[in-house]
């Protein structure tokens, strides 16, 4: 591995020393806490904003006159803009650095964010969510190659979970404020304070995360993105990871979208706010994805992934009944599950690539999102053609599919081991 890759010394003559090895940041050293902090903050700002909407759903049905699944564009449109625009966003990272495109990225972000509640119609209120998402592509990939390049491999897991984490308070927050805001004000009220609150974590994130140190311009142009991204579409453990996240990002995507109008419908005539309270099972998602790495020291890999996949089929089967209790269970595990899931594979991800760690971020990212507008919108149709149970019909097909390439995953990992004939 190259000095490049592993942070060390190439000063000639330089005594070896546990410092010079390796100055990459690890938990207690100077400057982890303000970056954990700040990545929190980034992740808080990111799914608070992507997802400002999805509360809101039957209120922008109604207020727009649209149905369910015209309405799920508004979440579909700011996934599907991050999706295709996250790999453009690596590879401007690779070339003017990790923390300049992140700054960007947030700044336009919430600009965006404040001229959302102004949308005169559904055809509008898309087309802003789209530039939205599009602008916030430069977060995720950018985060997690900033962390591989900056932290110590052995507290990869832990960090990239705590940003993960920031992505569940976010998300949780954004939803629960949200629901009450609007059930007084209205939807429009809401997105607007959500806004303003991002702005807060973006101006926190620019202040606090410490410059870089380990950074290495890369090239913009178009045949080395093309070859890097070659290479890591040919990495079968990659390409399993991709898919992994996705199909988690399928199951969560449809039943976050379709949930608040399950809950407002008969049996349960939930109003607003407390449909917006649910959300708080978000908090279940920052323990999970921060005891990720844990999980993986105790488990492996695909263990975890076993139990994540495990958990969130547990969860959408107890989310069926007719019972409050009963359903908020069941978001808890699917919520467990899905957080573990995608923190135990965004890690492995930025593990696993040595080269372009920007790119293979944003190759996750891409999938993982578009599985989130996939989710949206296929759980919104199946909502409106079989209820609730045929948005559970879709989570346990993409639950089955993470358990299988996990499986094939581990058969590939069995024959590499295996000793060659004599």
């Amino acid at each position: 591995m190259s000095p490049a890759s592993t942070g060390a010394s190439t000063t000639v003559g330089a005594v070896p020393s546990a410092a010079s090895s390796d100055s990459r940041l690890t938990p207690g050293a100077p400057g982890y806490r303000r970056m954990s902090l700040a990545l929190f903050l980034a992740g808080v700002a990111t799914f608070a904003l992507l997802y400002s909407t999805q509360a809101l759903l039957p209120l922008i049905s109604d207020d727009l006159g649209v149905a369910a699944s015209e309405a799920s564009w508004t979440v579909a449109a700011a996934t599907g803009g991050l999706a295709l625009f996250v790999l453009p966003m690596s590879a401007l990272s690779e070339r003017f650095g990790r923390r300049t495109v992140m700054t960007a990225s947030l700044a336009v972000a919430v600009t965006v964010g404040l001229l959302v509640p102004f949308a005169p119609s559904l055809p509008a209120l898309v087309a802003l969510r789209a530039l939205q998402g599009a602008a916030l592509a430069g977060l995720p990939a950018s985060a997690t190659a900033y962390l591989a390049e900056e932290v110590r491999p052995r507290a990869l897991v832990t960090a990239i979970g705590l940003f993960v984490a920031g992505n569940s308070v976010g998300g949780m927050s954004g939803r629960v404020i949200t629901g009450w805001v609007a059930q007084v004000w209205g939807w429009r009220v809401a997105v607007g304070v959500i806004g303003v609150i991002a702005v807060g974590c973006a101006v926190a994130f620019r202040l606090l995360l410490p410059a870089p140190r380990h950074f290495t311009a890369g090239s913009l142009r178009p045949r080395v993105l093309a070859g890097t991204v070659r290479d890591h579409l040919s990495n079968p453990l990659l390409r399993r990871l991709y898919v992994i996240g996705a199909l988690f990002m399928t199951v969560f995507g449809g039943v976050y979208t379709v949930i608040g109008y399950r809950l407002t419908a008969q049996p349960f005539g939930l109003p607003q706010g407390i449909i917006g309270s649910v959300f708080l099972v978000y908090l279940v998602g920052t323990v999970s994805a921060s005891t990720a790495g844990r999980l993986v020291g105790r488990l492996g890999r695909r263990g975890a992934l076993y139990l994540a996949g495990g958990t969130t089929a547990t969860g959408l089967v107890l989310s069926l009944a007719q019972s409050v209790p009963l359903v908020l269970l069941g978001l808890v595990l699917i919520t467990a599950g899905f957080f573990a899931g995608h923190a135990v594979a965004s890690s492995a991800v930025s593990r696993t690539a040595t080269t372009g760690r920007a790119q293979a971020s944003a190759l996750y990212q891409s999938a993982y999102y578009v599985g989130s507008s996939a989710g949206s919108t296929v759980g919104a149709v199946a909502f409106h053609a079989a209820g609730w149970a045929g948005t559970v019909g879709v989570g346990l097909l993409a639950v089955a599919g993470v358990g299988t390439i996990t499986l094939l995953g581990t058969r590939a990992a069995r024959l590499a081991t295996r000793p060659a004939p004599a």
